[in-house]
């Protein structure tokens, strides 16, 4: 009986995460200045259960133009950050482990200065942000190449960590020598993280890579629960370590690096979302990873949607994300007794 209780809610959780995204999706391309019903977004959306609706011009192109795209990622961007977090946490039994742990958003960050910094688009921005955010990674990889066993998990993060330094060290002498009445705000700005100017365009360069890392990571969830043990143990069990950390590290990767070329850098979210799945599904990945999909999504989406329609001029989604997320972060640890794998 006890079983069956537990998979109908669990059943609810699932129906709840997918609808959330979705229902706040909808309210959020309705929410700015210039107001949209619910029906005429509808009409918008799916003509076919609308025959004869007369959808106006000026509304279409708010919503199809401005409103729909930017939903659209911060949906996939919340999610894949979500998802990047609960794996690192996994592959490396840290609870403290973000999407960033290996330099990743250190390194894109850079690439992106870098090329604001030499005048480049944004299409170059973005292309400069990915690459750079890869050469860090394979840095700190290399840093450790030829280490074995649990200790390189260890050497790992302290590898991230350096990597991550010296990127960020790099990006403060780009803000150094940047004109700072033209260059310097617009790379502070872009730093700070924001969803505006999205487009379908923009959404179609970066979107795949999100995905398709989240899916990887989906797709492996269950050897997540296996990482935590010695290699010794996980061999035993049939999981290859090596190769699983490699995917994963390959997939968070993918996701933090293209998130970031679209949005800039966005806190918060890789660690936190996480740890609130936990507490709603327990520890085992497999009901973690999903939960962390619609947690994540939600929560970016809620949180640009307050940015873009608190005041006339619009708050980089970030510093929301860091006001939200630090006290939420408190009360887990007061809650729980401290942080838990």
């Amino acid at each position: 009986m006890k079983r069956e209780t537990r998979q109908k809610k669990y059943v609810i959780l699932a129906i709840a995460l997918v609808a959330a995204p979705i229902l706040l999706g909808i309210a959020a391309i309705g929410v700015g200045r210039y107001s949209i019903g619910v029906r005429e977004i509808l009409e918008c959306l799916l003509p076919p259960l609308f025959p004869g609706a007369d959808v106006d011009e000026v509304t279409s192109r708010v919503i199809f133009d401005i409103r729909l795209p930017r939903v659209l990622l911060a949906i996939i961007a919340g999610a894949g950050l979500a998802v990047a977090g609960a794996a690192f946490q996994g592959i490396f039994a840290n609870p403290l482990a973000t999407p960033d742990t290996l330099g990743v958003a250190s390194g894109a960050s850079f690439g992106a200065a870098f090329a604001i910094l030499l005048g480049f688009g944004m299409m170059y921005i973005q292309l400069m942000a990915v690459v750079w955010g890869v050469i860090a990674v394979i840095v700190a990889v290399a840093l450790i190449s030829g280490s074995g066993g649990r200790g390189s998990t260890m050497m790992l993060i302290l590898a991230g960590m350096v990597v991550g330094a010296l990127f960020s060290a790099l990006l403060s002498i780009i803000k150094y020598v940047a004109d700072p009445q033209d260059v310097l705000p617009s790379i502070t700005y872009w730093l700070m993280g924001s969803l505006t100017d999205t487009t379908f365009s923009r959404l179609a360069a970066g979107a795949p890579m999100i995905i398709g890392g989240t899916l990887v990571i989906y797709l492996v969830r269950w050897r997540l629960n296996v990482m935590s043990l010695h290699e010794d143990e996980a061999k035993a069990l049939g999981v290859n370590v090596k190769r699983v950390r490699v995917l994963v590290i390959a997939a968070c990767t993918m996701i933090t690096a293209a998130v970031i070329a679209m949005c800039g850098q966005i806190g918060w979210i890789g660690l936190l979302i996480p740890h609130i799945a936990r507490m709603i599904c327990g520890n085992d990945n497999r009901r973690v990873i999903p939960a962390c999909i619609g947690l994540g999504a939600t929560f970016l989406l809620a949180t640009d949607t307050v940015a873009r329609s608190v005041s006339s001029a619009e708050i980089p989604v970030s510093i929301l994300t860091s006001i939200i997320g630090a006290p939420i972060f408190i009360i887990l640890l007061r809650k729980t007794g401290g942080v838990k794998s």
